[in-house]
């Protein structure tokens, strides 16, 4: 079939049913991804391979990559900047251009002045093994001219994965049988020969690359032969750092078809009582509108919140009641809220977090420091 002529819009009946299991539901490091996608879709491998490509191409599908558990990896946190509002865009445009250690940068507005909403700009953040969070965040604070920061890091993850075309028509209310599971946050220490294989694994895939060999190739450029390289990955997947095989959509722009796949992004916040954080987290991450759910301290600068979520949708009102269902139901399960909140997303982009340690070491000396002053503290 012609490039033209091969049907890239996500409302097309093959795609999503291609999309509703490449999004998130090919779980660990699969020697035959591609084929995996077609079995659980129904669809056949060179039609799967066939759609994606093009849909890549399109830029429907802004990349397609083997995800990693980045936080069982490298050091990281969700952090709030307070930016004069004069800087903002021009923070903003630093930290998703310049900074390859921040992923998610988006300016975040509430309704109305509430705990935190001065913090307008929100980013991920990971810094490789051995260096320092809070050096870094201090450098950053200096090149981009804010006042302060909040270093929010996980302590424990209850849900991870995005699944906007799954998640398309879910009524409010809608939730897993049973709570959610804790995904823990201990940092996994790799050998060279484990962070070569990770490398390869983890770089996008362009549309030219898909087939049913991906990792022949990327076997290839670590420089092993391929039953090495799927075992060293089948390590790393019982390791507790391989993520999922997954394509991404843009979550907020149009698409090149002009579809929006989602319209709001939202941060809600919990304040649970202490010592029930993990017990809250796992009823609020069994919701099935949560593509993200987690254990986080955002201290008096929010409300002492402690729960933080993220839901995607097309209506703002839908997502409310998607969180009026999840409030109802803490009540009902005796969790007592002190108080919540809800950070809306605007300004956004994505980028995978560099986490590789010689790739801070490069870039500490690009930036002209010296990668032992960026160390941990002891």
């Amino acid at each position: 079939m012609k490039l033209a002529s091969i049907p890239v819009a996500i409302e097309d009946k093959i795609n999503a049913g291609i999309l509703a299991v490449s999004e998130d539901r090919i779980e660990g490091f699969q020697r035959d991804p591609l084929g995996k996608i077609a079995a659980l879709s129904g669809v056949p491998v060179q039609t799967v391979i066939e759609r994606l490509s093009a849909m890549l191409r399109a830029g429907v599908i802004r990349r397609i990559r083997q995800t990693l558990l980045a936080t069982n990896l490298a050091r990281g946190a969700l952090v709030a900047w307070q930016i004069p509002p004069e800087q903002l865009n021009a923070a903003f445009e630093y930290m998703y251009r310049e900074d390859p250690f921040s992923g998610h940068v988006v300016i975040r507005s509430t309704d109305g002045e509430t705990a935190g909403s001065k913090f307008k700009l929100w980013t991920t953040l990971k810094v490789p093994q051995g260096f320092d969070l809070a050096k870094h965040c201090d450098y950053l604070l200096g090149r981009v001219g804010g006042t302060s920061y909040k270093i929010m890091p996980a302590c424990r993850l209850f849900a991870l994965g995005v699944g906007h075309v799954r998640r398309k028509g879910l009524i409010p209310g809608s939730m897993a049988e049973v709570p959610a599971e804790v995904l823990d946050t201990e940092i996994v220490k790799l050998n060279d020969l484990q962070w070569k294989i990770l490398v390869a694994l983890k770089r996008e895939f362009t549309p030219e690359e898909l087939s049913c060999d991906l990792w022949q190739p990327r076997a290839l450029q670590a420089g092993v032969d391929f039953n090495t390289f799927c075992e060293v990955a089948e390590e790393l997947s019982r390791l507790g750092v391989i993520g999922r095989f997954s394509t991404f959509l843009e979550h907020v722009k149009p698409l090149a078809t002009g579809e929006r796949v989602t319209q709001y992004n939202a941060l809600f916040h919990w304040a649970a009582p202490a010592g029930r954080e993990i017990e809250t987290g796992q009823q609020v991450g069994r919701f099935h509108i949560m593509t993200h759910a987690y254990w986080r301290e955002g201290g008096p600068d929010f409300g002492n919140v402690n729960i933080m979520g993220v839901a995607h949708g097309k209506d703002k009102n839908l997502l409310l009641e998607h969180k009026a269902a999840i409030d109802r139901h803490l009540a009902a399960m005796g969790i007592p809220i002190r108080y919540t909140n809800v950070f809306w997303g605007g300004r956004s982009e994505i980028k995978p977090s560099e986490i590789a340690p010689q790739a801070y070491r490069d870039w500490c000396v690009k930036a002209g420091l010296d990668p032992r002053a960026m160390g941990e503290s002891h």
